[in-house]
């Protein structure tokens, strides 16, 4: 589905190696997990593959066809979704009007109210709801997930979607990654996100130090990351 060789990102003022020598098989429907301490390339490893950064070096491929010097749009238009960190916001439209937009399709109201409700939210009170400053970080971060369920994309990614999310909401989410279809690339820290991986890929330094079943790579999270790592403080 989804291959990268040899990637690189290197930052060009310090030329410190950010990611070195990346190579990695995303496989149809299978979820995958990256994780890592703070600094170790998780978010410019997901960013590289929607063609947010370029690479200074390497090869990504989606189903054969080299991706490298793709835009954003364009890799979006093959089948590809990003759920940002921090959400985008769009002004001065409704809820339901970034839903459709998204779709590319007038979607009915059964249809937004499935994909608001696996993310915790009820339809009716959101469907009108204008996307504006009255909206709290955690319920545009929820908003966003449901957007990106409605491209029903062949590769979804997700960098850290736990982040402002309530616990209540938290469950709705882990829901959501099981139920989905898609190859789905998670980064994130979280125990429950992590132990619903077909694969864990733990980076460090900018290099793949493991990869496995969760219970395989957990005594390296233990021994080489820090405590939020491990799913204290949750």
């Amino acid at each position: 589905m989804l291959k990268i060789e040899n990637l690189s990102y290197l930052v060009n003022n310090d030329g410190k190696d950010i990611l070195k020598n990346i190579n990695l098989d995303f496989l149809e429907g299978k979820i995958y997990v990256i994780t890592g301490p703070n600094g170790s390339g998780k978010s410019t490893l997901v960013k590289l593959i929607m063609g947010i950064l370029t690479p200074s070096a390497g090869k990504i491929s989606f189903k054969g066809k080299d991706i490298t010097n793709l835009k954003i749009n364009e890799r979006a238009k093959l089948g590809i979704a990003y759920a940002f960190q921090q959400p985008v916001t769009f002004k001065g439209l409704k809820v339901k009007d970034l839903l459709n937009i998204a779709s590319n399709k007038e979607n009915d109201f059964n249809s937004l109210c499935e994909y608001l409700s696996s993310v915790g939210l009820c339809a009716k009170d959101y469907i009108n709801r204008p996307l504006d400053d009255k909206l709290s970080g955690g319920e545009l971060k929820r908003i966003e997930l449901a957007m990106v369920l409605t491209r029903n994309a062949c590769v979804n990614i997700f960098d850290e979607p736990e982040a402002g999310i309530d616990l209540w909401s938290f469950e709705n989410l882990i829901n959501m990654f099981k139920k989905l279809s898609s190859t789905t690339i998670i980064v994130s820290h979280q125990t429950k996100i992590l132990e619903i991986a077909d694969s864990v890929i733990l980076l460090k330094n900018g290099a793949v130090e493991k990869i496995g079943k969760y219970s395989e790579i957990k005594p390296y999270i233990q021994i080489e990351t820090c405590g939020k790592l491990r799913g204290e403080n949750e």
